[in-house]
């Protein structure tokens, strides 16, 4: 939010920077050529406002501006806009079942009817209209049918149009009015057949069928109220036919449109139904049939037919859309499936306009026009005529239900029913005056509707003191000019401030050495022009900034800044040396002579330990430091300063209580009885410290300090101590004892743990080793068999026998 704040405010000051800078960089020369710059330009009309080497231009600035100059506010000239109402009369309320019925003229649906509007350039008008819909307004309603040989089968259902559309539009209005006309196509090659059967009948090859002569455009029935005579006339009405596949509908719109009287328009609602299942040509397509002269968009019906369709090409679009405009005309296209994608375009370019699907013999065509009227009627759209030159109109609608519309949508409501009421703002700007000055007048009026509010503009192109002005004035050299507004308006080739030169000696030798500061080279000191042997000073880009004197030696922006502010931001620059404001001093008045930000907390300039130079304290002893000198990091602090001497005086104890009448008897001393007595630093006019000490068997004692009138020292003590209670062996004895029982079965709790578990997890791996084993069954070699076998090596020959003997 705050910087959103601060893009706003940043804006709004660029905006007015830029008018400010507008104002003088017009150059205007009179009071007239000033207001006409900028809405927030105005004119100085006092004679000794210029100062020297400023042109008359300079009278032409923003109104703050020329306040700051020295230019009182009654000797400016700033005229305003104005707004007045010329025809106000009340909407309309009218009910259908009122006995009294009125007149279409008599009807009112929009508030006011005339507006004068007074016009500065730049500045807008703001005015508001009211529309309410009345009830039982007259209507009109034309049916225009395409007759060509498709709708053959829709003309069957048309003839009896008339009394049903009659009977259904009762309940809308009482005052009912009912036309019918036809069209079909230019009567030329190749739009239709030139042959002489096929101009007799052009239907001859459509199983025998007889259609009439093709034609443009017939107006069968001026509008009336009878709808027999519509039935009758319709039904008589026979079927035609042409060529190609579009057809010649925007002739017959253009006539209709334009032919009121032959057609019957009243000043009242205008409903336009067409009818048909194709296209349309348009603009540029006669040249198929050699025809080139654009449509003059006049009524050419002789005997109630379009006699100049061969001679005229196709109106265009816009063209259409112009002239159904200007007859407050509301179009409603009543056109078959196929052809609806055509025709929505359509519509989207013709404004209070319409389509619905028609059915392929219009059996649905009264629906259609009840729901077509209906969604018309329910939107109001306004239009203004042409602007003069240099002038612009917006809108912002109030409609039903509280919905506020702007920009395009500003010009219109929807949904309205009967009755209800709606409200525009508009605002209307001029940018600059006309050339002749004279006045204008344009229209606002609701699409569709015949009425309208005339608005008068008149432009303020001259100030109002332009009327006392005294041609041939004496006090324009000689009666060179014509002295108005406190300033001279030259004659045709005169220039300068009072008219005093020709403009064919501008620029002469003789004259220039009179812009020459103590017959130097450079001509008004090159910050001018020499304008008539006088020094023009030249405008710089920021309008704040101005050179001046009589050679513009001088100007108010090259003076010493500080904090990058000009004279920083205390003073005013003038001719290169800044004007301190009170309370500020040196070059660039950034030395203020304000001490109060050097006041410390006991009210002492700088806390007696410093001066004050420039808002700021310079600290003249070296142990102190801070804005106002109170900082002294090796210094101990009020309450530890006078500890000692007050536990001796208060309590008769600490270091000093020996000394205590020689060394401490430099304060008064008050005892109260708890710490609520003590004083408040709230309920003091002089500083006062509240301290917290300790003594030596840890008893806290409470005091404050305060010096009286500079030189008063005064200690309130609170006279009892506060120490801590004794500590019960008791409980300490038996908690420690029970503490080392606690910790002793925990630890054997935690030894049993630890045991369990290793002898688990030795247990679980024995369990997992006796699995793993494998027992061989192979033999020891260390056991001996007790059966031995012996060979006797000489068994079977003589030599075992020898053995055998001897071994028994």
């Amino acid at each position: 939010m705050d910087l959103r704040l601060l893009s706003i405010a940043t804006l709004l000051g660029i905006l007015c920077f830029c008018s400010a800078h507008d104002c003088i960089k017009a150059n205007a020369q009179s009071c007239g050529e000033c207001i006409q710059v900028a809405e927030k330009c105005g004119w100085c009309t006092d004679t000794d406002f210029l100062k020297q080497g400023e042109s008359k231009s300079a009278r032409c600035d923003e109104l703050q501006s020329l306040i700051t100059k020295g230019c009182t506010k009654a000797k400016i000239e700033n005229p305003r806009g104005s707004t007045s109402i010329n025809k106000n009369k009340p909407v309309t309320n009218r009910k259908k079942d009122m006995a009294e019925k009125l007149k279409a003229d008599q009807i009112t649906q929009i508030q006011p009817q005339k507006i004068t509007l007074n016009l500065r350039s730049g500045e807008a008008q703001t005015f508001k209209l009211k529309f309410k819909r009345a009830e039982d307004y007259p209507i009109d309603l034309y049916y225009l049918m395409d007759l060509s040989f498709s709708m053959k089968d829709d003309l069957e259902n048309v003839k009896n149009l008339g009394t049903d559309l009659m009977r259904e539009m009762k309940e809308v209005t009482s005052d009912f009015h009912i036309g019918f006309g036809s069209f079909v196509e230019k009567t030329v090659m190749p739009y239709i057949s030139t042959t002489p059967a096929r101009l007799l009948n052009p239907c001859t090859s459509t199983n025998n069928d007889t259609c009439t002569s093709p034609f443009s455009y017939k107006n069968v029935l001026k509008l009336t109220e009878d709808g027999e005579e519509f039935n009758s006339l319709v039904s008589k009405q026979q079927i035609s036919g042409n060529l190609d596949s579009p057809e010649g509908g925007f002739d017959a719109i253009m006539q209709v449109a334009v032919c009121g009287e032959a057609i019957g328009w009243r000043n009242v609602t205008s409903l336009l139904v067409f009818s048909t299942d194709a296209g349309f040509h348009f603009a540029g397509d006669g040249k198929l049939g050699g025809i080139v002269l654009p449509n003059d968009g006049k009524c050419h019906l002789e005997n109630n037919m379009y006699t100049m369709s061969h001679y005229y090409d196709y109106p265009s679009i816009a063209h259409l859309v112009q002239k159904l405009s200007d007859n407050n005309i509301q179009t409603i296209f009543a056109v078959t499936e196929e052809f609806q994608p055509v025709y929505k375009e359509l519509k989207n370019l013709i404004p209070k306009s319409a389509v619905g699907t028609l059915s392929s013999n219009s059996s649905n065509v009264i629906k259609l026009i009840i729901d077509s009227y209906n969604s018309l009627s329910s939107e109001v759209i306004l239009e203004n005529g042409k602007l003069p030159e240099g002038v612009s109109i917006t809108y912002k609608s109030i409609c039903k239900n509280g919905w506020v519309g702007t920009g395009e949508n500003g010009r219109k409501c929807s949904n309205i029913s009967i009755g209800d009421e709606v409200s525009f703002e508009i605002a209307i700007k001029s940018e600059k005056c006309p050339p002749e000055g004279n006045s204008e007048t344009i229209t606002i009026k609701p699409l569709g509707f015949t009425e309208n509010v005339e608005i008068v503009l008149n432009f303020i192109c001259e100030c109002e003191c332009s009327k006392d002005g005294k041609p041939l004035s004496e006090m324009c050299h000689n009666g060179n000019g014509t002295f108005e507004c406190g300033a001279c308006r030259c004659n045709e080739g005169r220039i300068g401030r009072l008219c005093e030169c020709s403009t064919d000696e501008v620029r002469t030798d003789d004259l220039d050495a009179n812009c020459r500061k103590d017959n130097g080279t450079d001509i008004c000191s090159n910050n001018g022009d020499c304008v008539c042997g006088t020094c023009e000073c030249k405008k710089r880009e920021n309008p704040e900034e101005r050179y001046s004197r009589k050679f513009c030696e001088c100007d108010n922006f090259n003076c010493d800044r500080s904090n990058n502010k000009l004279c920083g931001g205390h003073g005013r620059c003038e001719c290169r040396v800044c004007i301190c404001d009170a309370n500020y001093t040196g070059s660039a008045c950034d030395c203020s002579l304000d001490t109060s930000t050097c006041l410390a907390a006991n009210k002492q300039i700088c806390n007696g330990r410093g001066t004050c130079e420039c808002g700021v304290c310079k600290c003249t002893n070296p142990k102190f430091q801070g804005p106002t000198c109170e900082i002294c990091p090796t210094c101990p602090g009020v309450c530890a300063e006078h500890k000692d001497c007050v536990q001796c005086q208060a309590f008769e104890t600490g270091e000093k209580k020996d000394t205590c009448k020689r060394d401490c008897s430099y304060f008064n001393l008050i005892r109260v009885k708890d710490r609520d007595k003590l004083p408040q630093p709230a309920d003091q006019s002089y500083p006062l410290s509240h301290c917290k000490e300790r003594d030596a068997n840890d008893c806290w004692f409470y005091y404050t300090y305060a010096v009286r009138n500079h030189t008063e020292r005064e200690v309130y003590v609170v006279d009892t101590l506060e120490c801590p209670a004794g500590p019960d062996i008791i409980p300490i004895v038996a908690g420690v004892v029970a503490g080392i029982v606690l910790i002793g079965l925990a630890l054997l709790l935690i030894w049993k743990l630890l045991m369990i578990i290793h002898d688990r997890r030795e247990f679980a791996k024995f369990e997992k080793e006796k699995m793993n084993a494998k027992w061989d069954t192979q033999e020891n070699p260390i056991y001996k068999g007790p059966i031995n076998n012996f060979q006797n090596p000489s068994y079977g020959n003589a030599g075992l026998s020898h053995w055998d003997d001897h071994i028994y």
